[in-house]
């Protein structure tokens, strides 16, 4: 059959499953690459979304497998049918661009396993993430080529059995990435609560800030509204309740908000699986009402016009 009995829907097909298969293996590296960071964390590594990305992963694949899966199919069936469509220009083009992607990714794949040997970089993170990628490019290689030299398109059991099995390990990922991703009514709590940190944090640089220019905390959090600066007090993010503060001498002031977790199961459920040692020492808290105690050392500014150094040490009172 020549190229001009391509039909249009034909050409959108394979070009339909050329996309999903590539998004497909992004999304499912994406997150075998999360799973190795939860599981292998690197300390040096700060704030990183492991299981922000773990969900979007989660999320492509759940809907873009089966979208190749069904497109794919319907091409091998439709292929049953009318074998000549085997020799349509798109599907070999798009057919040989796969095999060819992969092969360049399996070798870069060996090539920077050996830069990293030779450098002395070898860990076990990297290695699992190399042969991640290795392994699933390889399976993408050995697939493509498996279709471009087939030459019957009838259903066996063999042909079965590796799309069953290749739906499982897709299905077992995805059922892992929504499992580590937390429960989103969870992950709504833990978002609230990180929330009302940030919050104290800005309350607390604010009142430092006062002190700094008047050499006294407020006596309500009502003075550190300016229109000059544009600050605008923040509530809680749920309920809409003002945050407590309570002045208790010239240098000491307290700040308080009710949280819905704990900062144990917050770290487990927040979207960085490393976070910089000591950083939220200062803000551990349980649930329900938590005040944060901060008193200001003098010593630690010095630049009374507003310069400011970090310097309030805080103990959490229930």
């Amino acid at each position: 059959m020549s190229d001009s009995h391509t039909y249009p829907r034909d050409f959108f097909l394979y070009l339909l499953a050329t996309v999903t298969l590539y998004v497909s293996v992004i999304s499912g590296l994406m997150l075998l690459f999360q799973f190795i960071n939860l599981a292998f964390p690197d300390p040096l590594d700060y704030a990183v979304g492991v299981r922000a990305s773990i969900r979007w992963g989660a999320a492509m694949l759940t809907v873009l497998f089966p979208a190749f899966a069904f497109t794919t199919g319907f091409l091998h069936r439709d292929l049953t049918s009318h074998p000549e469509k085997a020799e349509y220009r798109i599907r070999k083009w798009l057919l040989y661009l796969t095999v060819f992607v992969a092969a360049l990714v399996v070798i870069g794949d060996l090539i920077t396993l050996l830069f990293n040997f030779l450098n002395g970089d070898l860990t076990v993170r990297f290695l699992l993430k190399i042969l991640a990628v290795g392994l699933v490019a390889g399976l993408v290689f050995g697939y493509e080529m498996w279709d471009v030299r087939r030459t019957s398109f009838q259903p066996t059991s063999g042909n079965r059995t590796v799309s069953w099995g290749l739906a499982g390990i897709v299905l077992v990922v995805i059922v892992a990435g929504f499992f580590l991703s937390g429960s989103p009514f969870e992950q709504r709590r833990v978002r609230f609560d990180e929330q009302r940190l940030s919050d104290l944090q800005q309350i607390q640089y604010q009142v430092t800030e006062f002190w700094i220019a008047k050499n006294t905390v407020p006596a309500s959090l009502s003075e550190v509204q300016s229109p000059l600066t544009g600050f605008v007090l923040p509530s809680d993010p749920d309920t809409r309740e003002p945050y407590g503060y309570e002045r208790l001498s010239a240098l000491k002031f307290s700040l308080c908000a009710t949280f819905d977790t704990t900062s144990d199961s917050a770290s487990k459920n927040r979207d960085s699986y490393a976070m910089k040692p000591g950083s939220m020492d200062f803000w551990e808290h349980g649930t329900g009402r938590v005040c944060f105690e901060r008193t200001i050392d003098p010593d630690l500014y010095r630049d009374r016009a507003g310069k400011f150094v970090p310097g309030p040490v805080a103990a959490p009172v229930q």
